[in-house]
């Protein structure tokens, strides 16, 4: 039994179950897809935004009534880069916590067993120590650029908390670190920094550019992680964890921009000049998760941040670029 009063032994997941995946055509809700799929799954439930808007409360009910999963993870989200989220905080604010809120309370009243929520590491403080652990939530001021869509994800962490406390379910909620892989956003103004830099670099290729400029000093360090790799530590996790506390999910290494950068060129076959604009901001110096409980439980990821680039390379080359072309 828990520390809150769950009584829940994790194992082995029901392959025959009905399995929802909220949110499975997005970056991470994919890769989880995948994974499920590959390790036998064989009920799995996924709907576009555009078949179920999971901000309509009654349409989210209905479905969850008829769908009956017994098993969900929540992947669904409005997500964005730091000019998204400072430009549209209410946004961000507001559907997130009617996507969370409408999904939970659907799957409470319709008797869903195991729940994982999935969040970002922007939940914990702007200055937290390095490297983050669990218990830094809520302990200091989060990063204002992106506090409205952290408040959303920090209510989603309460949710499954006060559900675990009120009905004994073993829902728990698993938090990764920068993710990048297939089906990223990879729009000029709504993408993060690797997916940001893999258009950029791979645009000059096109072009036959001479020099990229990129913001900042390239000395701020980031971690991450390649969307496959986390949708096997949230499959590892539904089947091995269970406890109150959100798990970070990482690599438990980063690395400075300029050296993303790096890997980015190395992987499109850029051969110019990089400069830098100082005159942009860096952002926080370092944003590092220690992920010491989830290895301490038997999970490591497997894929580099060279192979996941050029992986990732290769995925919006072949599928992206192709469709921002209109081929």
């Amino acid at each position: 039994m828990s520390d809150d009063g769950v009584s829940y032994t994790p194992g082995e997941l029901d392959r025959d179950a009905t399995f929802y995946v909220a949110g499975h055509r997005g970056l991470v809700g994919s890769a989880i897809w995948r994974k499920l799929k590959a390790s036998g799954f064989t009920r799995l439930v996924g709907k576009t935004s555009a078949e179920l808007d999971l901000r309509d409360r009654d349409a989210t009910f209905a479905f969850m009534a008829e769908s009956k999963p017994r098993y969900l993870v929540l992947a669904a989200a409005k997500v964005g880069g730091i000019l998204a989220n400072s430009t549209y905080p209410v946004d961000f604010l507001s559907e997130n916590l009617r996507i969370q809120t409408n999904v939970l309370d659907a799957a409470l009243a319709n008797d869903v067993e195991r729940v994982l929520f999935l969040g970002s590491s922007c939940i914990y403080p702007k200055y937290a120590e390095q490297p983050i652990r669990e218990e830094s939530l809520l302990t200091g001021h989060l990063e204002p650029t992106n506090d409205a869509y952290a408040i959303a994800k920090i209510a989603g962490i309460s949710h499954i908390h006060a559900v675990r406390r009120q009905y004994g379910l073993p829902w728990i909620s698993a938090m990764p670190t920068n993710l990048y892989g297939p089906n990223d956003n990879f729009s000029p103004s709504g993408s993060h920094v690797l997916p940001a830099l893999i258009r950029r670099y791979d645009e000059a290729v096109r072009v036959g550019a001479s020099t990229v400029t990129n913001w900042g000093t390239g000395t701020p360090r980031r971690e991450f992680l390649f969307s496959d790799d986390m949708a096997d530590a949230c499959l590892f996790l539904l089947e091995h964890y269970d406890g109150p506390s959100q798990i970070n999910v990482g690599t438990g290494e980063d690395a400075t921009i300029r050296e993303i950068a790096d890997l980015v060129a190395e992987a499109v076959g850029y051969t110019g000049d990089t400069e830098w604009d100082t005159s942009k901001p860096d952002g926080t110096p370092q944003k590092l998760l220690d992920i010491s409980r989830l290895r301490d439980a038997g999970w490591t990821p497997r894929i580099g941040l060279g192979e996941g680039i050029a992986r990732a390379v290769e995925w919006y080359r072949s599928v992206a670029r192709k469709t921002a072309d209109g081929h």
